[in-house]
């Protein structure tokens, strides 16, 4: 099948949390033989910012941030694909590329993929004259990477013909255990980007702890947290490129994950952070969110917290020697159960056949 997509960057996680989502879906589309092609803007200083070279599983198109651009990108795309894919938060021009995407000609099926489910669900619920309302039925289905029956419910309710999360998962090829870095060393590390729908939790799963506990350290990583005012025992250390994911994760006692706010409301969306971070061995406490259970065991594989001061009890109480026994368990769960070899084959069962004809094209 030729696949052609249009998202926010495969070559770049600058500014971009989906880059991995992305890059660890196509690459295991492509293993399964499907032809795909990547259309994304040259917008956000992203090419400027590559975290990859072009991969040789994918074909990258930039395309200019402007009208012309996408017009004439989405104009080849329809003539060649098999599958039109649209996906939630290219940043330019989306409204203009989900209406477009979803009523060119073309023979192509038309899939709207949602990186961000819950908060898309929630900008149309506050807007009746939201475009997606009018849109999302021109599609053959919708594709989301989490959100569980709340998310599928509400799509469904605005008039999608189907709604399937397709989940987060781990790219064992690319967030595996590495050795520590220094400056990356701590009691709790948390990385993430600082955005307005998260900040808060942020500041009170993460930095509100650093201020109960004045003996420990805490590193944050992500960009946009240069002026946030932080106790001193907080260390920030902007911008983390890929390569040092696995380096920063391994880096801590613990690292933290959060949720934003429109995640934790929506539940069943872990993070790709989730998976990264595991990937790479960390021992993970995250905030409290309906279906981790899902995912990961509370206790065994994971470290859950309601609260900030119950964050601060698991930094407290745990030992080097728990913190590894429950990376280790919660790694060969997510091996087991949650790889992006698992989620390609899910797409194949959708949109190509039986698991016995994945398994053929393997």
């Amino acid at each position: 099948m030729k696949i052609c997509f249009f998202g926010s960057s495969l070559v770049s996680s600058y500014w971009n949390g989906a880059a991995t989502y992305y890059r660890g879906m196509l690459k295991e589309l492509a293993a399964l033989g499907h032809d795909v092609t990547f259309f994304e803007p040259d917008a956000f200083e992203r090419q400027a910012h590559r975290d990859i070279d072009d991969p040789n599983w994918a074909r990258v198109v930039v395309y200019p941030a402007t009208a012309e651009g996408w017009q004439r990108s989405l104009d080849a795309a329809a003539k060649s694909a098999n599958m039109l894919i649209k996906a939630s938060g290219v940043g330019v021009f989306d409204e203009e590329l989900e209406i477009a995407a979803a009523t060119i000609p073309s023979r192509a099926m038309r899939i709207y993929w949602d990186v961000d489910a819950p908060a898309t669900l929630e900008a149309i619920e506050a807007s009746p004259q939201h475009h997606l309302r009018r849109a999302i039925a021109s599609y053959d289905m919708v594709l989301t990477y989490g959100g569980g029956d709340p998310v599928v419910s509400a799509y469904r309710a605005i008039g999608a013909r189907d709604c399937v999360p397709i989940y987060n998962a781990l790219d064992p090829a690319t967030h595996f255990p590495a050795p520590p870095i220094p400056r990356f060393s701590c009691d709790l590390s948390l990385l993430a980007n600082r955005l307005p729908d998260r900040e808060q939790r942020v500041e009170r799963f993460f930095i509100d702890v650093a201020r109960l506990l004045r003996e420990k350290t805490f590193v944050l990583g992500g960009s946009g947290w240069e002026t946030k005012d932080t106790p001193a025992n907080l260390r920030k250390v902007g911008h983390v490129g890929t390569a040092d994911h696995n380096g920063f994760f391994g880096s801590a006692l613990a690292t933290l994950n959060v949720n934003r706010d429109s995640m934790a409301r929506y539940g069943f969306s872990p993070p790709t952070r989730v998976f990264e971070a595991i990937g790479a061995g960390a021992c993970l406490i995250t905030d409290q969110w309906d279906g981790i259970d899902h995912f990961l065991e509370p206790g065994r594989e994971v470290l859950v917290a309601a609260t900030a001061s119950e964050v601060a009890d698991h930094i407290n109480t745990l030992t080097p020697d728990r913190a590894r026994a429950i990376a280790g368990c919660a790694h060969a769960r997510i091996l087991d159960h949650h790889t992006y070899r698992h989620r390609a084959r899910q797409f194949n069962e959708l949109f190509v056949g039986s698991s016995s004809r994945v398994e053929a094209a393997e």
